[in-house]
């Protein structure tokens, strides 16, 4: 028999608490994905997330708290999503760098990039939400290129790899745009292989002639 001098556990409500959290941010980024900044209110959220209202403005009593930390989970994503790149990567160099770039563009066409473009559509014309988003997006960007340049050159032996890294994620991010109004994974193809041939001829070394083995 449990003694009722014994403190509760509150470990199932602060897991339920948790995931009921965890579940309104999806639920907001899905929101943004999917029906626009229109549709990330916290009301319309906390019905999408199957939440009462209460439970929501208990986490997020106002629109700016839920975008905020929205915000910080897309960029955790988005990040983490990047730092794969580094833990998968093929040991030989033209597979390395197609997945690099290959991993750029997955970076800035999933739903976590959609998300946070209905955002930064809406921080063009809001002062405070645009102070908001600045910083992360610049962390982002930073931790992006470094990321990007140490799939393309891990060693470090190529000048040009920073600016083509650079230029990597400007296009990657162009086709995200190109994504938002309808499915252009055909064309996207087509320019991911062609910009992939084109870095892989300035970073990966042509085969060199093989060494004549050692005479008697």
């Amino acid at each position: 028999m449990t003694d009722p001098r014994q403190p509760v556990s509150r470990e199932p409500q602060q897991e339920r608490s948790r995931l009921t959290r965890e579940r309104l941010l999806r639920s907001t980024i899905d929101a943004l994905a999917h029906d626009g900044w229109s549709a990330a209110t916290v009301a319309a959220v906390a019905m999408r997330a199957g939440v009462s209202r209460g439970a929501a403005q208990h986490h997020f009593p106002t629109r700016e708290a839920l975008i905020t930390a929205v915000l910080e989970q897309v960029f955790d994503d988005m990040t983490s999503t990047a730092s794969t790149t580094l833990a998968a990567l093929p040991d030989d160099e033209t597979e390395r760098v197609a997945a690099a770039v290959d991993r750029a563009v997955a970076i800035y066409t999933g739903p976590q990039f959609k998300a946070a473009l209905q955002v930064w559509a809406a921080a063009a014309s809001d002062p405070a939400l645009r102070e908001l988003i600045l910083p992360m997006e610049d962390k982002f960007a930073r931790a992006a290129h470094q990321m990007t340049v140490a799939a393309l050159d891990p060693d470090g032996r190529y000048p040009d790899s920073r600016r083509i890294a650079q230029v990597t994620l400007d296009l990657a991010r162009g086709l995200g745009l190109a994504d938002t109004l309808s499915d252009d994974s055909k064309r996207r193809a087509q320019v991911v292989a062609t910009w992939t041939a084109m870095v892989s001829a300035v970073l990966v070394p042509p085969p060199g002639p093989q060494s004549l083995p050692p005479g008697p």
